[in-house]
């Protein structure tokens, strides 16, 4: 089972959503930031995909 099936299976309940914030933080660390607004781009794009949707406000 990969990454993206858990995430499925699991977009309803919050545990998703927790999965996807660990990995947008570990990105970032492992990057030092540098790509923090592609990053969280592409988190946005999935969990839109999966029906993960938040609302987030937009970031500069």
């Amino acid at each position: 089972m990969g990454i993206l099936d858990r995430f499925k299976n699991q977009a309803k309940g919050s545990k998703g959503k927790d999965m996807s914030d660990a990995a947008e933080r570990k990105v970032n660390e492992k990057t030092g930031k540098k790509y923090e607004s592609q990053v969280d781009d592409a988190q946005q794009r999935v969990e839109g995909q999966l029906g993960m949707d938040r609302d987030r406000p937009e970031q500069p």
